[in-house]
């Protein structure tokens, strides 16, 4: 996270991290703390590497959160995002660990990932995680991905 108030990304020319570790994800205030709403990235074309054979992995994310005191600011979401173009790991991996990250660093109310992965070796894996259960009142639609059915 950045550690000034100021936005590191927001309004500036910046670039792709090499990696999911160099990337700094800033933090907004909330504009409506006292409200109980929910906040839906979808990010269609997410790629990383498979750890074993370095090939491009490719996912459908969602990312939902209820946001608390901050919301994540969305070109430094982006870029971290793309950091993991270039990063080994196996699907859980990769998908828990966005969203672990983001939990830790935002400190939501409450969020939930989906990685909805293309075939690797002819299966697909889709992983999902949330922080535990959602606030009451919390208005939740489906993520709207459809499990993979291959062609046809």
């Amino acid at each position: 996270m950045s550690d000034n108030a100021t936005p590191l990304h927001l309004g500036q020319t910046s670039s792709l991290p090499a990696s999911p570790e160099e990337a700094v994800l800033d933090y907004v205030p909330n504009p409506r703390p006292q409200a109980l709403y929910m906040v839906r990235f979808a990010a269609p074309e997410f790629t990383s590497l498979c750890p074993v054979t370095g090939q491009p992995d490719f996912a459908h994310l969602v990312i939902d959160y209820a946001p608390g005191e901050t919301i994540v600011e969305s070109k430094s979401l982006k870029l971290f995002l793309g950091s993991f173009r270039n990063h080994c790991g196996f699907h859980e991996d990769v998908t828990v660990g966005i969203g672990e990250r983001l939990f830790a660093e935002m400190t939501p109310r409450w969020l939930r990932i989906g990685g909805y992965w293309y075939p690797r070796g002819g299966i697909p894996i889709d992983v999902f995680w949330q922080s535990g259960t959602p606030p009451e009142g919390l208005f939740l639609p489906d993520q709207g991905v459809a499990s993979y059915r291959g062609r046809g």
